[in-house]
């Protein structure tokens, strides 16, 4: 590793991992550390060494983060340059600080350290159903995605499916596609781009017909079907065209949540639970609440005395009930309710 940076910041880092935020799949995990890669934009640096600007944008740059096991309070990350580039001899210490100032950035927003926990913490201790929540759920945070498009499949992949198989698939998906980038540290991938998904095949046998039937059919695994993605697939590809030619990732953004809600709806496969999830862990709007089968139980558990409510319902509830911290309630009601033996009663 390149360089270290210390993070003093309130975080879980294995709980917000392992908590099945479709954001992205979870980062690689050694014991109490996880590796990924990311991209970082400079657009560029003056080089004090060779006196020539350098192109700093998207340069792959390795990330592992190590907190110890009884000490969510804060925690170390270590960082490295792609073996092909060669900073590590030309950069300066000024010009290092540039970088590790975008990465502290960068992690800051996967991993939403900007947001006050301890003031959340004070909201859901004033609501006695919320209270024990605290405790199972100290240092979660929102694991806000790397890149919204991933986001956006990730999402879609993981209707009626579990965290496993989803991100499974999603890790597949990067295998087969993605650029592959060597480090000192080991191989990663990045994730295909919308422009790219939109010419992927299907099926096997999509891919066969495309390459003539020249092999056995169990040897076309280039395509979504064999990364195991069921029925999503033809969602996927049209999710791609519809990112490579009609929307803008920059323009959701900058929209208000409803009317970012309404425009993410437009998407193959994405009904009100995946818009949410997407808006929620894509894109960082707090106020989106997602609703599926279990938060409904969990809701109706709490608020309605276990009478039956719809979707609709329950999400219109907790985005009116829990305002700005609608997302983070949603994530610790969840991740409650799994951890307690809640959603075991709830099954019955």
């Amino acid at each position: 590793m390149y360089g270290e940076i210390k993070f003093d910041s309130l975080i879980d880092l294995k709980l917000t991992q392992e908590s099945g935020q479709t954001s992205q799949s979870p980062w690689k995990a050694d014991s109490n550390s996880f590796t990924d890669m990311i991209y970082l934009n400079l657009n560029h640096i003056l080089n004090e060494t060779i006196d020539e600007s350098i192109d700093l944008n998207n340069v792959p740059v390795l990330l592992n983060l190590s907190q110890s096991e009884n000490d969510i309070n804060g925690f170390n990350l270590m960082y490295e340059f792609a073996k092909k580039s060669n900073f590590n001899e030309i950069l300066s210490k000024a010009e290092l600080k540039s970088i590790e100032k975008k990465i502290i950035c960068e992690v800051s927003t996967i991993y939403d350290l900007d947001f006050d926990l301890d003031k959340f913490y004070n909201y859901l201790s004033e609501d006695e159903k919320l209270t024990d929540s605290i405790e199972f759920c100290k240092g979660l945070r929102l694991f806000i995605a790397k890149d919204p498009f991933e986001c956006i499949i990730s999402s879609i992949c993981s209707a009626n499916n579990s965290i496993a198989r989803w991100t499974k698939s999603i890790d597949k998906i990067k295998r087969t596609w993605g650029e592959k980038v060597e480090f000192n540290s080991g191989t990663f991938y990045d994730f295909p781009s919308p422009d790219d998904f939109s010419t992927f095949y299907e099926t096997p046998i999509e891919e066969a017909e495309a390459d003539g039937h020249t092999m056995e059919m169990e040897c076309y695994t280039c395509n979504l079907k064999s990364c195991g993605v069921g029925y999503r697939a033809p969602y996927m590809i049209k999710a791609g065209k519809l990112f490579s030619n009609e929307l803008n990732f920059e323009d959701i953004s900058n929209l208000p949540y409803i009317n970012a809600f309404n425009l993410i709806l437009k998407t193959p496969g994405v009904g009100p639970k995946v818009a949410d999830c997407i808006l929620l862990y894509g894109f960082n709007f707090k106020e989106a609440f997602p609703s599926d089968v279990w938060i409904k139980r969990i809701i109706s558990h709490f608020y309605f005395d276990d009478n039956d409510i719809s979707a609709k319902d329950t999400r219109e509830f907790g985005i009116n009930h829990f305002g700005d911290y609608a997302g983070y309630s949603q994530l610790y009601l969840f991740h409650y309710a799994r951890k307690s033996g809640l959603m075991d009663k709830l099954k019955k």
